[in-house]
């Protein structure tokens, strides 16, 4: 009997799947351990691809077991096991190594291998279980180049994964790093033009409130609305928001390209997702699309969880299905999404910077003088999908008014986003060094009791906050969420403590639930 390693992904890790193969008397290829149809298939085009290569199938009964067999087994990647396999356990080649790799790769019908996804998860396994490599598909092995401590190697062809199964001769030349495609990539990128980002703070005309509230929502990873009519600059502001956010750090990539590579999006050719990433799904999309999901144990990640240390951006918030806005509750507070079927659960990641924009009315211009023609009644219903516990997860509320025709044609160009990114990443550093040891990096991320560990009001910080929270009838997740906000006007300007001014300033932001706030 031969064990061949492979594996598969539950959540954004995966997990170790053992191959074994037998060959004993009888005839027929037998495959058990609750493989699905594309599993199932694979055995064809791996009989296929072996006879094509000049290998012959054994005239006796295969058995072939992925164990655990009570684990679902999905997807095309085990035909690059299953195959080395067949061919240790028939003698037909020595593959002493067979044991020492985790493989995953399709076959094509002419031995190629063809790329799939979860390459990163299963190169990382690999180093976590003490292999001595993984062997995947050329391109896949890319997604994993930048890990340290573990054997990547990349296979264009069956013939090359059994070389390297082998142990003979010099197999440097197929690690990820040293292969062709990979230099020519690395190549590609220097010498391509610099792409021009979509949109400049400096661009955005007017609007200087709802800029300083996109930057305090950048300095701490809040999350934030902004309600105007159309032709604000709520969209513009929203793409300018990449431009100002800081890089992600080595171990926020690594998770943020587990999930891509997981869900097979994105180009992972050239090594980790180093910027954050923007994600803008239509106001129609369902509530698979958004918060993830799939048939059985396939349980893919959705936008929430593609938008990881990262941006999800919401247009159109009014007119988005008000189960779809309700379900945001728990990824939006918690920072994960778990998603649920009859046999399988899966958890995954999705701590996020919300953006939501939508009209104030269903024409979009109540509040513009008298050009609204709703009526009170549809005012009113138009944001109530904007119920109490979707607003009082949303740290800034910014409204927008048009800005003037003289100011619009006038000119002129506002302050750029690098002096603001500037801020944004002084402030951000400052939260890492507060946060060092607590498994967070932004205030937004603070708990309940870390707000209390590293906020400490003073007197006049609390009678104040004492009195909004009176006054304008706040719930204590708004007062938290206040504080947290306070603590990041603090950081922007370097302040070791929390003052009355950043207090009122955070408070100034939530326009939306206040007790005597407008029927939008």
């Amino acid at each position: 009997m031969v064990n061949i390693a492979g594996a598969k992904c539950i959540g954004i890790d995966a997990v170790r799947v053992t191959v074994e193969i037998t060959i004993d008397k009888g005839i027929g290829i037998h495959l058990v351990g609750l493989a699905d149809t594309a599993v199932k298939e694979s055995l064809l085009r791996t009989v296929t691809a072996l006879q094509s290569c000049g290998f012959h199938i054994p005239g006796r009964k295969i058995v072939i077991n992925l164990a655990p067999a009570d684990l679902q087994k999905n997807g095309s990647g085990y035909d690059l096991p299953i195959a080395a396999g067949i061919i240790a356990a028939s003698g037909q080649r020595e593959l002493p190594l067979c044991e020492k790799f985790i493989l995953m790769g399709e076959l094509g019908l002419d031995g190629s291998l063809r790329d799939i996804p979860g390459a990163l998860p299963f190169a990382m396994l690999a180093a976590q279980e003490g292999f001595d490599g993984v062997i995947l598909p050329r391109g896949s092995a890319l997604e994993a180049v930048e890990l340290d401590g573990i054997a990547v190697y990349g296979a264009g062809h069956l013939e090359e994964a059994l070389k390297i199964l082998e142990g003979k001769g010099d197999r440097d030349a197929l690690l990820a790093r040293n292969s062709t495609l990979y230099h020519k990539l690395r190549r590609t990128r220097m010498h391509a033009p610099k792409k021009e980002e979509p949109m400049d703070f400096a661009d955005i005309i007017g609007q200087e409130g709802a800029k300083r509230g996109m930057e305090i929502a950048a300095a701490g990873g809040h999350n934030i609305a902004l309600i105007g009519p159309p032709g604000s600059g709520k969209s513009s502001l929203a793409k300018a928001l990449g431009t100002i956010l800081p890089p992600m750090t080595r171990e926020e990539a690594l998770v943020t390209s587990k999930i891509y590579s997981i869900a097979g999006k994105g180009d992972l050719r050239l090594g980790l997702i180093r910027r954050r990433p923007v994600r803008a799904p239509h106001y129609s999309a369902s509530m698979a699309a958004i918060i993830g999901g799939g048939g059985g144990d396939n349980i893919y990640p959705g936008e929430v969880s593609l938008a990881h240390n990262g941006v999800l951006f919401l247009d159109e918030f009014g007119q988005m299905p008000k189960s779809v806005v309700e379900a945001l509750r728990g990824p939006v507070e918690d920072r994960y999404v778990t998603v649920s079927r009859l046999r399988s659960k899966v958890r995954y990641p999705s701590s996020f910077m919300l953006v939501a924009a939508s009209n104030p009315c269903p024409c979009g211009y109540w509040g513009e003088g008298d050009r609204c023609s709703c009526t009170p009644a549809m005012r009113q219903g138009y944001l109530s999908k904007l119920s109490g516990p979707i607003l009082d997860r949303i740290d800034l509320q910014v409204q927008m008014h048009q800005v003037p025709s003289r100011k619009a044609l006038g000119g002129g160009k506002g302050e750029s986003g690098r002096a603001v990114a500037e801020r944004v990443m002084r402030a951000r550093k400052i939260q890492q060094l507060r946060f060092e040891g607590e498994g967070i990096s932004t205030n937004a991320e603070m708990s309940n009791r870390l707000v209390e560990k590293f906020c400490p009001l003073d007197g006049d910080c609390l009678s104040l906050l004492e009195k909004i929270m009176a006054s304008a009838g706040l719930s204590m997740r708004a007062c938290f969420r206040i504080i947290k906000v306070a603590r990041t006007v603090a950081d922007l300007e370097g302040a070791p403590q929390i003052q009355p001014a950043h207090i009122a300033e955070a408070a100034s932001y939530r326009f939306l639930d206040r007790k005597d706030a407008p029927k939008l």
